[in-house]
């Protein structure tokens, strides 16, 4: 309590002390009353604000945990004495770090960063896309729609769900999957809200104009929105700290997906990350949370070039599975590509019988497909069933090095084109591994871990946090945690 508390209470009491008059009856006895009553009342105010004051003490005291994704950094790149990380660099030497963190497939990021908060796989949480794969039931082509509700896409129980049941505050910025998720106190999305806090405080502290966040995504560089959602992130931190921060960067990814990875394009793009990184562990220590912070900084997935593109859906038009209808498209069967994996739906139920066979036979004999699956068969995969979601393709492909898949459904089957980058990929492609380094107050420093997956990120943070997750699929790393 504070001092002025104490003077406030001798105060009300003696003021309460010299109206009181000795008990008769009548008049006399309600008089008498009306002082005991405000010394209750002052004693209760006084009470609450004790409680108040303890809580917010305990919330000083209760750890923190900032999770940093640069998206579709590979865990290759780390090992390049010359990487201009150097922020990285510093975290990884006084912390622990991976060789290679196995994501989960498809290697997608939506899929991967529902797993880190998640610790299961897509056959539990259902996301196999970057959002929820909406299937028209007129045979139209597949969309994939990012702005579902996050109880509608995601099938399993979250960090930021657990660390809200136990009294502690959380965080977004640019994080996915997470569209009107309850129990995120702080948030500045991929789709910012303007009524939301922290928009308006980019906007009071002259960061951002009104108009910036209303159309934030048009027209503008991937390198200002990861500016952005830096300031969004440094905003929590030094004026509303959060026990469990979510940050995704996505520049890396962007700049990846169009010129490769480990390009001078790319090594520009881990960079710029860096810095992003670096004044978020600045924030951290003019805040004075660093003795009680934790940093993981991931990747949701790796990244591969390729110079050969399969569309798909090209052969189904062939094979007269999709058809033109007025000025549409319409079909029996749909391919959803994304990048090193595609997804095959058969629409019509009564088909897939007489389909399925013919469909993987086909697909199996074509130069850069390396695998096709049934649904049966994806399950071993981490691909959810079909009984369970229909999410679940009837069949699953992946690609083979230096090839990618499309939706396009014109032009050749098979192209070449320049190099680019893509993931998707088996979760067993070297190129696939994603970054992982842990770093700050839970975290034994100088600790080399080996191959880890991912699966096992969400339950360690839950440890730090002391929160439940008891479906997770694997073990916390203890072996790092003090």
């Amino acid at each position: 309590m504070a001092p002025h508390s104490y003077m406030h209470v001798r105060e009300s009491l003696l003021k309460a002390r010299s109206f009181q008059t000795p008990v008769k009856s009548g008049p006399i006895l309600i008089r008498s009353f009306v002082p005991l009553l405000s010394c209750t009342l002052i004693v209760s105010s006084v009470t609450a604000v004790g409680t108040a004051q303890s809580a917010a003490v305990e919330h000083a005291k209760s750890p923190v945990v900032i999770v940093i994704t640069l998206d579709g950094f590979p865990a290759r790149a780390l090992k390049d004495p010359r990487l201009p990380m150097p922020v990285l660099r510093a975290l990884a030497s006084q912390g622990a770090t991976a060789d290679a963190m196995i994501p989960i497939n498809p290697t997608v990021t939506w899929p991967n960063h529902t797993t880190i908060v998640t610790g299961v796989d897509a056959s539990q949480h259902h996301v196999v896309a970057n959002g929820l794969i909406d299937l028209p039931a007129d045979g139209s082509p597949l969309r994939v729609e990012p702005w579902v509700q996050k109880d509608q896409l995601v099938h399993a129980r979250t960090l930021y769900e657990a660390a809200t049941e136990k009294g502690l505050t959380t965080a977004q910025v640019d994080w996915v999957a997470i569209y009107g998720a309850r129990g995120v106190r702080w948030q500045f999305g991929e789709r910012p809200d303007i009524h939301d806090q922290i928009s308006q405080d980019l906007v009071a502290g002259g960061i951002l104009r009104r108009e910036d966040i209303e159309h934030f995504g048009e027209n503008s560089s991937p390198a200002w929105r990861d500016e952005v959602w830096t300031d969004a992130a440094v905003d929590i931190i030094q004026h509303h700290t959060s026990n469990l921060l979510l940050l995704h960067l996505l520049q890396t990814d962007t700049i990846q997906h169009e010129y490769a990875p480990l390009t001078p394009a790319a090594y520009a793009a881990y960079a710029y990350a860096d810095q992003c990184l670096g004044r978020v562990v600045e924030a951290v220590r003019d805040a004075g949370i660093a003795d009680r912070t934790t940093f993981f900084v991931l990747s949701d997935h790796g990244f591969t070039t390729y110079t050969h593109t399969i569309s798909p859906n090209v052969a189904l038009v062939e094979q007269g599975l999709i058809h033109k209808d007025g000025l549409s498209n319409k079909g029996d069967v749909w391919v959803k590509a994304e990048g090193g994996a595609a997804e095959l739906f058969i629409r019509n139920p009564a088909r897939r019988a007489e389909l399925l066979p013919k469909l993987k036979a086909y697909f199996s004999g074509l130069s850069g497909i390396q695998g096709v699956y049934t649904n049966a068969e994806a399950r071993a995969l981490g691909i959810p069933s079909e009984a369970d979601t229909n999410q679940a393709p009837q069949l699953y492909l992946t690609a083979a090095g230096d090839y990618a898949f499309s939706d396009d459904l014109t032009g050749s089957l098979t192209r070449q084109n320049p190099p680019a980058g893509a993931h998707g990929y088996s979760n067993t492609m070297p190129d696939m591994q994603a970054l992982f380094v842990a770093s700050g107050t839970a975290v034994k420093p100088g600790v080399r871990l080996g191959t880890i997956s991912n699966l096992r990120v969400a339950p360690t943070i839950a440890k730090i946090l002391n929160v439940s997750l008891p479906d997770a699929e694997a073990a916390p790393l203890n072996e790092f945690l003090r």
